[in-house]
């Protein structure tokens, strides 16, 4: 299960890039596949490292999807469903997921005529494009656009997305979009190919 939360918190950090899951691009067989990939990274980071040369795990989008489908349920945020990243490559993510706005609605909102989160609620898709950049073991996310319901918005509001769906007891303001973040597992770099990204530890 941390197991799982790690890999979680990492990919919602990284990409908050995510689109609905086709039935065709998804099963299960690719879902346990990413999960031992996850298993061999986790290994890796906690291992003393037996060789000077870079290890070198691909995972492809459709791996990630399919955890996402068939095994990532537990460890997604309540709010958040239909989950997809398209790697699209040189360091590019970009997807959609359907995020329940009533929940975020209620905490942010301040109770005034011109308060945004008034006039948002529902179940609506999320749209997320940005550029992921990794090196000596830290990433940043660069973001290109978002859409809500297939209205841009604001970064912002984006932020505010994130602060709610990502927050712990560790914390609790969640992940800042524009923050650097550490890599786990020993993690030096991601490189972002099209269709698949390549852990290098």
């Amino acid at each position: 299960m941390t197991c799982r939360r790690t890999v979680f918190g990492v990919i919602l950090a990284i990409a908050v890039a995510l689109a609905p899951v086709d039935a065709g691009d998804v099963s299960r067989q690719q879902a346990d596949s990413f999960l031992k990939k996850v298993a061999i990274i986790n290994q890796r980071g906690t291992a003393a490292p037996v060789t000077a040369a870079a290890r070198r795990t691909p995972v492809s989008e459709n791996e990630l999807n399919s955890w996402f489908a068939y095994r990532g349920r537990d460890v997604i945020p309540n709010g958040i469903t239909q989950p997809k990243v398209t790697i699209i490559g040189n360091g590019r993510l970009m997807g959609v997921a359907t995020v329940d706005l009533d929940a975020v609605s209620k905490q942010r909102s301040s109770g005034g005529t011109f308060d945004l989160w008034n006039l948002v609620g529902g179940r609506v898709p999320l749209s997320v494009t940005g550029v992921l950049q990794t090196k000596g073991g830290r990433g940043t996310f660069d973001l290109q656009s978002a859409t809500l319901g297939g209205v841009p918005v604001p970064k912002a509001l984006l932020q505010e997305l994130l602060s709610y769906y990502s927050r712990t007891a560790q914390k609790p303001d969640g992940v800042r979009l524009d923050s650097p973040f550490e890599l786990p597992a020993r993690i030096q770099q991601i490189e972002v190919g099209q269709g698949q990204a390549v852990v290098v530890q």
